[in-house]
């Protein structure tokens, strides 16, 4: 029962331990890179302004308003339902949106406010901020909200929380009690699946910055900014494929599909792209 409900020690240990990885880790890792390469910081702080812009501001509400409504407040509509009724279709626009819009940002970004800074470094700068943005806003500030819901549970205090919800939004209740068994379940093993997930999308991240940036260097590699979105598209794909229950994959084996897609992309452009350009000039 929810109202019975206890987040452990051990569980508010690797809570806190977590929120403290997902802000600390990016920071540092974009600082030491600008120290290292003694590059502008303005180039890290663009990638995580282009993820703002293009990933929360743009894209979310549009594919809510598109696909999922009543996430805004909205009531369904014919094509929301037409989404709900085909899950496949659904998962492929749930994942094309993120492709689409957050390629497009890196894409704008290397040809307006970066277009002047053609040291190869810029991609991999603009990377880590997109990237290491992402974990501190999705992880980070979720970790710490989950600290908050803890103490709640402890005190006794989310109990009114959760008569509140049933009396306004019973249908979010099932979302609620998920919340409390990730919290009073809470462990090292939870804490590892999320390292490992955020290590390889920071990867992917990195490499599709390459990719986007060297499609704008050269005309003729524009081709590359496509590949980026389907790669991208293809990554949450199927991730929403397992979100929507349309294929069954334990946490490790999501993981390990992340792992691929960002090793080969990250490796890939980096070999192929990255280590090979010894000039700071347009071809």
């Amino acid at each position: 029962m929810i109202e019975n409900a206890h987040v452990g020690t051990a569980s508010f240990i690797w809570l806190i331990a977590g929120a403290v990885l997902w802000i600390a880790v990016p920071v540092a890792g974009a600082l030491i890179w600008k120290v290292r390469k003694k590059e502008p910081v303005t180039s890290i702080l663009i990638g995580a302004a282009a993820f703002l812009l293009f990933a929360l501001i743009l894209e979310k509400p549009i594919q809510n308003v598109l696909a999922f409504p009543t996430a805004m407040g909205l009531p369904d509509h014919a094509v929301s339902r037409f989404l709900s009724a085909n899950p496949v279709l659904l998962a492929l626009v749930a994942g094309l949106f993120p492709g689409v819009f957050e390629e497009t940002g890196r894409l704008a970004a290397f040809q307006t406010v970066l277009r002047k800074r053609r040291n190869r470094e810029t991609s991999i700068s603009y990377g880590i901020g997109h990237g290491g943005f992402e974990v501190i806003l999705i992880l980070g500030l979720a970790y710490i909200q989950y600290i908050a819901y803890a103490v709640m549970i402890n005190t006794g205090i989310f109990g009114t929380v959760i008569d509140q919800v049933a009396a306004q939004a019973p249908e979010q209740l099932g979302s609620i009690k998920a919340v409390v068994n990730l919290l009073t379940g809470f462990s090292f093993a939870d804490l590892g699946i999320a390292f490992v997930e955020r290590v390889f999308a920071v990867l992917f991240h990195i490499g599709a910055s390459i990719l986007v940036f060297y499609a704008c260097r050269d005309k003729k590699r524009f081709w590359l900014y496509p590949l980026a979105i389907v790669l991208h598209t293809g990554m949450d794909f199927i991730a929403a494929l397992s979100i929507f229950d349309v294929i069954s994959l334990s946490p490790w084996a999501l993981e390990g599909i992340l792992a691929v897609f960002g090793s080969l992309t990250f490796f890939g452009a980096y070999f192929l792209l990255y280590r090979k350009d010894k000039t700071d000039t347009l071809r």
